[in-house]
């Protein structure tokens, strides 16, 4: 490809998007760049504080479980409150959080603090997927959920290489770094991000916003999305949970792990955009069979890395199947939702994420500890083989079904879009600290000056 072709699918894949969109991929992406508890928790409790490979993973669960009753919580926070104010307590509470762990010593203690890191860390993530498909219109949003998990891969691939060298020297530097960072994501969305949550204007929706918990419980076809996500959740954790562990135990250094873990983040930022160009308008059911079979077998392949080189090799399998997965099935998600019940939608799937977490470090740190760390990645294997089985089978109903809640083309959704837009706007000019006439003209492009990918 040319030096002009790739300038102009660079161009395409940014433009277009809205300006509050972009502040919000800036947030995501300074907050990822303080990444370190989630990426260096395993080891720090394992190798640092020479605690057991199943206390590190009771902690790390616990930070799981504290996720699980936030999502739901931060989902309603969400629909009640609004997108900016869930955004602005969850960044501030996670800072403090973070700071706090690197402070604690004791063994419960360590344990509570985690539990409430998870609780504010992941309080944020219903309203970030919310606000996005509020503000971006619904043809744009598989490219918007790519650049914004091109950020989150921009950050962690840079924190994960930096971390690694700053764990050998101080793991309070840590926490420390990802706090300040926290804050500053903080400062990002109080001074340049607006209210985007939708105001209910006819009588169905007012109705449709008084969507409840147990209306997305009885959505079946929802509930199976977020039950398979679960599943593809549980074998990526791995990197986080299971992989540290093995290669601690193994006789790896905690800059072995960062650097291994850092190809992860690098070949998101460099295949993110064109693999996106070139799934966008593709199969989602044989993407998403194709993805989980990739990641299954991808950690399944780890059982036979003795090096740092095939530990590579193998996260470059699975990468791949993260790139394809991630924005295809947040699509998927934001498609079954309604408009009104965001929150609480994307706050049930955010929770298939948390209780993975949860259950992740339990099952790694118990299959390493009792039958060995091979077991472990043959299990991801099964897993991801269910996984993939169980997309087959659900996307066949869903393609049969009518996949939009409201279909993509029907005036009404442009309607609704119309009128999201308006809002954002209308907030823009009167109710942010921060005029967004003020911002840097970046609506075509990052405002960081990035080039392109969270």
């Amino acid at each position: 490809m040319s030096l002009a072709a790739l300038k102009r699918a660079a161009r395409e894949s940014v433009s277009g998007l809205p300006r509050e969109f972009w502040w919000l991929w800036t947030s995501t992406l300074v907050n990822r760049l303080g990444a370190f508890v989630a990426t260096f928790m395993a080891i720090y409790l394992t190798l640092d504080r020479g605690y057991s490979a199943s206390y590190a993973g009771l902690v790390v669960a616990l930070h799981g479980l504290g996720g699980v009753v936030s999502s739901i919580g931060g989902g309603v926070m969400t629909d009640r409150l609004g997108r900016r104010p869930t955004l602005l307590i969850a960044q501030s509470s996670t800072a403090f959080s973070v700071a706090l762990l690197g402070f604690v010593h004791d063994p419960v203690a360590i344990a509570a603090v985690a539990f409430l890191v998870g609780m504010a860390s992941n309080a944020s993530r219903p309203a970030v997927q919310a606000m996005m498909a509020d503000i971006v219109r619904p043809e744009d949003r598989v490219r918007a959920f790519s650049l914004n998990y091109w950020a989150i891969n921009l950050g962690f691939a840079v924190s994960s290489a930096g971390a690694g060298f700053i764990a050998e020297v101080s793991y309070v530097a840590g926490f420390l770094v990802e706090a300040a960072m926290t804050l500053a994501c903080a400062i990002v969305i109080f001074l340049k991000l607006p209210e985007s949550r939708p105001a209910p204007t006819t009588k169905a929706e007012q109705e449709e916003a008084s969507v409840g918990l147990r209306t997305v419980l009885r959505d079946g076809r929802f509930m199976g999305v977020v039950g398979l996500a679960f599943l593809v959740a549980l074998i990526f954790q791995q990197g986080a949970v299971g992989l540290p562990i093995a290669m601690g135990e193994a006789g790896f250094t905690p800059a072995d792990f960062g650097m291994v873990i850092a190809v992860n983040g690098v070949l998101v930022v460099v295949l993110q955009i064109p693999v996106t160009r070139f799934i966008e308008r593709r199969d989602a059911r044989r993407l998403l069979l194709a993805s989980s079979l990739l990641a299954g077998y991808g950690f399944g392949l780890t059982a036979f890395a003795g090096s740092v080189g095939i530990f590579i090799l193998t996260v470059c399998v699975w990468t791949l199947a993260e790139i394809v997965n991630a924005p295809t099935q947040t699509g998927l998600v934001v498609r079954l939702s309604p408009l009104h019940g965001r929150g609480r939608y994307q706050g049930m799937y955010t929770m298939s994420w948390s209780v993975a977490g949860l259950v992740a470090p339990l099952m790694s740190g118990f299959v390493i500890d009792h039958l060995g760390a091979e077991w472990l990645w043959g299990l991801c294997a099964v897993i991801g083989t269910v996984a993939g089985v169980g997309y087959w089978l659900l996307m066949g109903r869903v393609s049969e079904g009518d996949v939009d809640a409201v279909p993509a083309q029907d005036p009404s959704r442009e309607a609704a879009e119309a009128v999201v837009e308006g809002v954002v706007k209308d907030d823009a000019v009167h109710d942010s600290p921060t005029p967004v006439s003020s911002a840097p003209a970046t609506a075509t492009g990052p405002v960081t000056g990035a080039s392109a990918t969270p």
